[in-house]
């Protein structure tokens, strides 16, 4: 028996009618913000202040996407009669969203914590080569990384703490024993 000319059409529009009068469970994502977990991998932050530019990142990044340019400035002696140094300072940090892949190598190899997983994952653009987000809007995303989680109450304390604190008291404990108005040793 051949189908009837239009039975299609009514089936679908019963089961939208029956699907109209149920409560969604589909959560609407721009009405709705997603909970993420705490250390979500969003985009990559720079925190500028700790960047010597010693190029690890754009070095081992797989994908070359990772753009810096700088210059070296001469800074004068620390104390008179020492040499004059030079630093690199910073002029271009860029990261080109396009090509990377979230791997994260640029942040493992980073030896002075300039780089941190920011949860920020609302950075669509209309247009590709838009990004590209230079240094600026990468500070703005470190602002949006979480703490770290607390230490471990029952961990042992870090050697090196433990060394600056021992000096800290030293020198607090000689700073309080009275001088020796004789000179007597």
């Amino acid at each position: 028996m051949p189908p009837i000319p239009g039975s299609g059409l009514a089936k679908g529009l019963a089961v939208t009618l029956r699907t109209m009068t149920k409560k969604t469970v589909t959560e609407q994502y721009p009405d709705v913000q997603p909970d993420l977990p705490p250390r979500t991998r969003g985009v990559i932050g720079l925190f500028e202040e700790n960047c010597t530019v010693c190029m690890l990142c754009a070095r081992e990044c797989p994908d070359w996407c990772i753009y810096i340019d700088s210059h070296k400035e001469t800074v004068p002696p620390a104390a008179p009669g020492g040499r004059e140094r030079s630093r690199n300072v910073l002029d271009r940090f860029a990261i080109d969203f396009s090509l990377c892949m979230y791997c994260g190598i640029c942040i493992e190899v980073c030896p002075f914590d300039a780089l941190f997983w920011s949860p920020e994952f609302e950075y669509a653009e209309t247009d590709i080569r838009e990004l590209t987000h230079e240094r600026d809007k990468l500070r703005e995303w470190m602002w949006t990384v979480p703490a770290p989680p607390a230490l471990d109450p029952a961990a042992e304390e870090p050697k090196e703490l433990a060394a600056a604190r021992k000096a800290a008291e030293k020198l607090a404990a000689a700073q309080e024993a009275p001088a020796d108005p004789e000179g007597d040793a």
